[in-house]
């Protein structure tokens, strides 16, 4: 039972962590760049923009959870 829940939260915790790297920025603009911000002249004063800060914190938060899943899983298993 608590094996089943745990293989499905750590599915599911694998897939946004792979989506959420996706979004980061690469060689190009990234998620900036993605949802038409980052053209203008003034782009790259404040170095990363709100949305790549939180998008950072996400990604940590799922990398945590899938780290704990893991462990959780080799525990159980």
């Amino acid at each position: 039972m608590i094996a089943g829940i745990l293989v499905a939260l750590h599915l599911m915790m694998a897939l946004g962590l792979i989506s959420l790297i996706l979004l980061h920025a690469g060689k190009g603009g990234g998620l900036a760049e993605a949802f038409g911000g980052g053209m203008g002249p003034l782009s790259n004063i404040g170095g990363s923009t709100v949305a790549e800060r939180n998008l950072d914190r996400l990604t940590v938060g799922v990398a945590l959870m899938f780290a704990f899943t893991t462990l959780a899983l080799a525990w159980v298993l």
